[in-house]
């Protein structure tokens, strides 16, 4: 059974920054911060990646009832294409900070790149691991993203959204070549671009439903 981080490990005032969606051909990079309450412990936190979808779900509620401060934050597919993805996710990383309703004394960061702040940081290699802060962030990341991507499976059916959660898996692959790009796709990432530059240009929700 998975046993999760040690709480004993955290420490007061310090926030733990994660993101989820870097990957993906479509959809925001979604991001989280979170200061956890060294006197509320959470059992069982550990990389989301690592946690079954039911167990990230319970954490997800238990996380936001019981963390000290918390704040999920994005930056959308426009701002990705125009920025590129490592700056779209360092300003979702930073937009996650500053909206924390408590300051935090230091930023842990997942990575190995820090956002600009106004707070002290630090980057932390494969920090969901190690850090129960980090931890919570990437369960609050990726449960919101996901539940994202599940509601625009509703409204763009076909892709596999639902499934894949906006990764390049085959079957998202094919059901772009055989239904186009629609609004939601990265411009900028080599698959959806190489698909625009060849084909009719963008497909809407109708489109989808219509073919």
């Amino acid at each position: 059974m998975q046993q999760g981080l040690d709480f004993g490990r955290v420490e007061a005032l310090v926030a733990g920054v994660d993101e989820v969606g870097r990957g993906p051909l479509c959809g925001a990079v979604v991001t989280a911060a979170v200061i956890l309450d060294p006197g509320r412990p959470i059992h069982g936190l550990n990389d989301s990646k690592k946690l079954s979808e039911a167990r990230r779900e319970a954490l997800f509620e238990e996380i936001r009832e019981k963390a000290l401060a918390w704040c999920i934050a994005r930056a959308e597919v426009e701002e990705i294409d125009r920025l590129n993805i490592l700056q779209a996710t360092l300003l979702a990383m930073q937009r996650a900070v500053e909206g924390l309703a408590v300051t935090p004394r230091l930023a842990l960061i997942d990575g190995n790149r820090c956002p600009p702040l106004a707070v002290p940081c630090a980057p932390v290699v494969k920090g969901d691991a190690q850090v129960p802060a980090i931890a919570a962030a990437s369960i609050l990341a990726k449960v919101a993203r996901d539940r994202e991507m599940l509601a625009l499976d509703a409204i763009y059916p076909g892709y596999g959204l639902a499934r894949h959660k906006g990764y390049p898996t085959a079957m998202h692959l094919e059901a772009l070549a055989r239904l186009g790009p629609t609004a939601i796709h990265r411009r900028s990432f080599a698959p959806v671009r190489e698909l625009l530059e060849a084909g009719p240009g963008i497909c809407t929700p109708s489109d989808v439903l219509l073919s």
